[in-house]
């Protein structure tokens, strides 16, 4: 009786080691570069800003995106988009869907895709704080 509680233990301890394991060395979900198609973007994942700061995508012309910001999507009428450089801004205001930033940690999520032509879809996640 005591062999088998030593072996179920050791078992159990084992069982416990390789599911920490796999809980600590699992990829995060998170590219840690952003794809080559994003010409940039900013403010700068991790970056820490003051509250006047925009959101600012560049992608190559052509193309059109979706943008949602701490959960909530951007409509958009509200995101500036110049056609012929593929910069697309959006800041928050008293006319926007998020009226200001609060202090804290932001996630902007971005998804695009080639308005003409083959499909070329894609997205970025990133963050930042405002101080």
């Amino acid at each position: 009786m005591n062999r088998y509680r030593i072996i179920f233990t050791l078992l159990g301890l084992a069982l416990a080691a390789v599911a920490i394991g796999a809980v600590a060395l699992a990829p995060s979900g998170k590219e840690s570069t952003p794809p080559a198609i994003l010409e940039g973007y900013s403010p700068p994942d991790g970056a820490s800003v003051l509250r006047q700061i925009g959101i600012e995508i560049d992608l190559p012309v052509n193309y059109s995106i979706d943008l949602v910001v701490d959960g909530v999507a951007i409509p958009s009428s509200e995101i500036n988009a110049t056609e012929e450089t593929g910069k697309f801004t959006w800041r928050p205001g008293a006319t926007t869907i998020i009226p200001e930033w609060t202090p804290g940690i932001h996630t902007v999520w971005v998804r695009w895709d080639r308005i003409s032509g083959l499909p070329d879809p894609g997205e970025w996640i990133w963050s930042f704080r405002v101080q």
